[in-house]
């Protein structure tokens, strides 16, 4: 199986722990190295540049060896939603996980398999490896953006 991952959704699972959910899904998880970069970056939370520091074994760096077409240029998007787009359509990945709205959207665009750290939190809680809404009010105590219907949404359709 092939998974790319950008950013956001290794930032926020190391932020609430469960970053170790990633292996146990899918085991080895591909970044491109804008990726690592920001997650590197002075701008990440301290915990995120610790952890990057001295990546799992499971995570392997890996560049796109395409440039980017004009249409992912125009598109917005951070360096790491790209390349983790570009890599994963050169590579035909699996799945890609992906948050922010303007990357989905160019995922879907492309038709990539996508899903978001909402959806890996999720897929994690139904194969039992976490508490699905304790994972969620971990992550609403970062700067993660959940609207709260949607979050009142998950937290009925975790009580049915």
């Amino acid at each position: 199986m092939i998974v790319i991952a950008d950013t956001s959704p290794i930032n926020y699972l190391i932020l609430i722990e469960k970053i170790d959910v990633l292996p146990k899904l899918y085991g080895r998880i591909l970044v491109p190295p804008s990726v690592c970069d920001e997650l590197r970056s002075g701008m990440a939370p301290r915990d995120v540049q610790q952890w990057i520091a001295h990546p799992p074994i499971w995570l392997e760096a890996q560049a796109p060896s395409q440039s980017p077409d004009a249409a992912l240029l125009q598109a917005r998007l951070g360096a790491g939603e790209r390349d983790a787009i570009l890599l994963a359509q050169e590579l035909g990945a699996d799945e890609l996980i992906i948050d922010e709205l303007r990357g989905r959207q160019e995922a879907s665009r492309r038709h990539l398999n996508f899903i978001g750290t909402l959806g890996v939190l999720r897929t994690a809680a139904d194969q039992g490896l976490l508490d699905f809404k304790q994972a969620i009010t971990r992550l609403r105590s970062t700067n993660f953006h959940i609207a709260q219907e949607l979050f009142d949404r998950l937290m009925q359709e975790e009580k049915e």
